[in-house]
């Protein structure tokens, strides 16, 4: 295990330790002055980084998704942690443990998408079954959706993370649908299913988490509006409403034009999708935020995702929780005593 995580760092804290190069390149200052960039991440979160001199011979020896040893000094800037490196060089694979550097689904993948299947196969539309199972056992598709995240930052941002946001999101849908029973349950499943399925192209995932390309000029809607729009075509016979019903759920999941959206959802299934999605989105990020041991008291520290920091109930109530259970103590010490008790 390496001797210091991204979560471990402090201000005025000198460290030697290893990093994953998430991101580089060479800036200059005002007064024109060069200077060395870096965003560092490990399984635990990311941090800038920043070398002022003597970067130029070793700047050149490791490229972005290399591992790196560095002897730095953490600061706070502008309320925030970074880090200024006064040496680095390239490091080995056998010298770290790839595993404290991928962020990865505490879930079993492989279980996952096993109850994938299982929802596919529960599909009572025909059509919607047979779409559906096209894209989930699609070879070119399978074992990239077993490593996707669900985002680089927002929410489930870790390897494995979209396939877990996927069967959540399933789930959330079964239990609301049977609160609505007027809900048309396949066509509600199939917008959780194929909703984000352009993330499998749109995000880089092999080490640190970027956008592609592809991703950056398209995104992830118009991905996999593409995509599902040619499965669809694959199927001779497939109902040309059912189709625009499908396609229209992927447009408009975003729920708001200011949130990428190009349609705002029209049906009850839609409207449905995109505040579910919504939800199980925001709920991996407050997950995140908990699990973090960074804060301070009973708080979390600051969620930029959602703009706010998030109260730990448990920590918070542990003082009440502490008093309460000394009251029947102290009750029973204050009581009148019984003649047999006196006895």
């Amino acid at each position: 295990m390496k001797p210091v995580f991204v979560s471990d760092l402090q201000a005025d804290q000198s460290v030697t330790t290893f990093f994953l190069v998430c991101a580089k390149e060479v800036r200059a200052t005002r007064e024109g002055k060069c200077y060395l960039r870096l965003e560092l991440g490990d399984r635990t979160g990311t941090i800038e980084a920043r070398m002022w001199s003597g970067f130029e011979g070793d700047a050149v020896s490791f490229d972005r998704d290399d591992f790196i040893k560095v002897q730095a000094r953490v600061e706070s800037y502008r309320n925030r942690l970074q880090v200024t490196i006064d040496k680095v060089r390239r490091a080995e694979d056998s010298e770290v443990d790839a595993s404290d550097y991928f962020p990865h689904t505490g879930e079993d993948v492989d279980q996952l998408y096993a109850k994938l299947l299982e929802v596919v196969a529960s599909i009572g539309d025909p059509w919607l079954r047979r779409l559906l199972d096209a894209v989930v056992r699609d070879p070119d598709l399978v074992s990239r959706l077993k490593r996707a995240p669900a985002a680089k930052i927002m929410h489930h941002a870790y390897l494995g993370g979209l396939l877990e946001h996927m069967m959540s999101l399933c789930g959330l849908c079964r239990v609301v649908a049977g609160h609505y029973p007027e809900t048309d349950t396949d066509l509600l499943l199939t917008g959780a299913i194929l909703h984000d399925l352009g993330k499998v192209d749109e995000l880089y995932y092999e080490r640190s988490f970027g956008y592609t390309d592809q991703g950056q000029m398209l995104g992830h809607i118009l991905i996999e509006y593409e995509r599902i729009a040619k499965k669809i075509d694959a199927i001779d016979g497939f109902p040309p409403n059912l189709k625009i019903l499908v396609q229209h759920m992927i447009l408009s999941h975003h729920g708001q034009y200011e949130f990428g959206s190009p349609k705002l959802p029209m049906f009850r299934e839609a409207l449905m999708l995109h505040y579910l999605d919504d939800l199980d989105s925001k709920m991996g990020a407050v997950r995140a935020s908990l699990a973090s041991d960074k804060g301070e008291g009973n708080w979390t520290a600051w969620n930029s995702a959602l703009d706010r920091r998030f109260l730990r109930v448990n920590l918070f109530r542990g003082a009440e929780e502490t008093e309460a259970a000394d009251v029947p103590a102290q009750a029973a010490m204050d009581r009148p005593r019984t003649s047999s008790e006196k006895d």
